[in-house]
């Protein structure tokens, strides 16, 4: 039998293990301050701000020559020659086609030998009448025969005037056989060679010249569009831009150098499209459009005063096309705003309702955020920290423990 001391210090050394297995647990270290809250998502922001804007409207148009003139024979005849070379700059005035002429200008010396002999016919009419008069004076001739020579007289002179007329009649008709260009600017090919037949006023142009400086273009705007806008500015929320430059992007998405002005809106609304047709006039020394060719017209439809613009990718869209945005409140914490959005300027939407000046709203890290998280918003195009980067924690200051398997602190003296 063991000693009685033995037994005394196995029945202690059992007392403390059933007292240590049915007692208490250790309570768990205590935590760090601040870890039981949920940290802030590191997210950039843009701080909204009231702009002056203008609303632009592309609206697609074509080209037309400012001035265009369809030649056309006013005389029959068989095209002698072509004067011009196709495809080059006539001056106004200049010879393009000569018709053969041999006919009218036998009709031109006719009627000058007419117009001769109508004078010759004046002056002796002009000497009987004279004659008369002196006789009837001391009554050599009867009255009846001095009348009858005056009237002589007076037929003289219109026949005269007929001839004159005739022969001016026939040096026009003989003028035509020299097609010439009515306007200046560039011609097109030509309908017809030398030794074709043309009749005076055909249907169908000899050639074309058009002036391609300036051009127009023709755009056309819907009129319920133009009567929104007229709203807008009766109510003060848009001033006109008809002042503003018109831009022009080209066929192949580039914009033309030179900006147009608005030259006139039609008074009259097309029944069948219910648009009606806006003018731009726009230089175009180098001839680079051409009539014809299709174009966009960037039309300023009014200026909004205290815009509000938000970047695009700051709006969410839901499959319903319902749009949103995160906003930062001054908490720090980020709520989903309804926002309603109107046109596209470059990269931002301009703002209807829902967001005004001064909000912040978020561009990066929206995946990771929901309403009512906190967030540690950094603003766009700000500067990150010297030697962090966005979301990283702060450096342990001087002096503290580091990091396990870190550098062991300088010993204080």
């Amino acid at each position: 039998m063991p000693p009685p001391v033995y037994r005394a210090t196995v029945v202690a050394l059992l007392c403390q293990l059933f007292l240590a297995a049915c007692g208490p647990k250790d309570a768990p270290p205590s935590a760090a301050p601040g870890a039981g809250a949920n940290p802030a998502v590191p997210v950039t922001v843009v701080t909204l701000k009231a702009e002056t804007v203008t609303l632009e409207r592309e609206l697609p148009g074509r080209v037309s020559a400012s001035l265009m003139a369809e030649v056309r024979p006013q005389a029959n005849g068989i095209v002698k020659q072509r004067l011009f070379t196709e495809g080059s700059r006539v001056a106004a005035g200049q010879a393009l086609y000569q018709i053969d002429d041999a006919t009218y200008r036998a009709d031109l010396e006719s009627a000058k030998a007419a117009r001769a002999r109508a004078e010759a016919t004046l002056e002796s009419a002009r000497l009987n009448a004279n004659r008369s008069q002196d006789l009837v004076k001391i009554d050599a001739v009867s009255r009846q025969d001095h009348e009858n020579a005056m009237a002589a007289l007076k037929l003289a002179e219109a026949d005269l005037a007929a001839t004159r007329a005739a022969v001016d009649r026939a040096g026009v008709v003989l003028g035509y056989t020299r097609i010439t260009s009515p306007i200046a600017g560039r011609i097109g090919k030509s309908s017809v060679t030398q030794g074709a037949l043309v009749t005076a006023n055909q249907a169908d142009p000899l050639a074309k010249v058009q002036l391609l400086d300036p051009v127009y273009i023709d755009v056309t705007q819907s009129s319920a569009e133009w009567l929104e806008l007229r709203q807008q500015i009766a109510a003060g929320r848009l001033t006109s831009g008809n002042d503003v430059p018109v831009a022009i992007v080209l066929e192949d998405g580039t914009r033309y150098p030179a900006r147009g002005r608005l030259q006139f809106a039609d008074v009259s609304v097309d029944a069948g499209t219910g648009s009606f047709l806006l003018r731009v006039v726009v230089a175009n020394p180098r001839e680079v459009l051409l009539p014809g060719m299709y174009v966009r017209a960037v039309l300023a439809s009014g200026v909004r005063q205290d815009a509000v613009l938000v970047p695009q990718r700051a709006i969410a869209r839901d499959p319903k096309g319902n749009t949103s945005a995160m906003v930062v409140g001054a908490d720090g914490k980020v709520t989903a705003r309804p926002v309603k959005v109107s046109s596209a300027m470059g990269d931002r939407w301009l703002v209807e309702e829902g967001l005004a000046a001064g909000e912040r709203v978020v561009t990066e890290g929206l995946q990771k955020i929901r309403p009512g998280a906190t967030v540690a918003a950094t603003e766009a195009g700000a500067p990150p920290a010297p030697g962090s980067a966005p979301g990283s924690p702060p450096a342990a200051p001087p002096g503290d423990k580091a990091a396990p398997g870190g550098p062991a602190p300088a010993a204080r003296p």
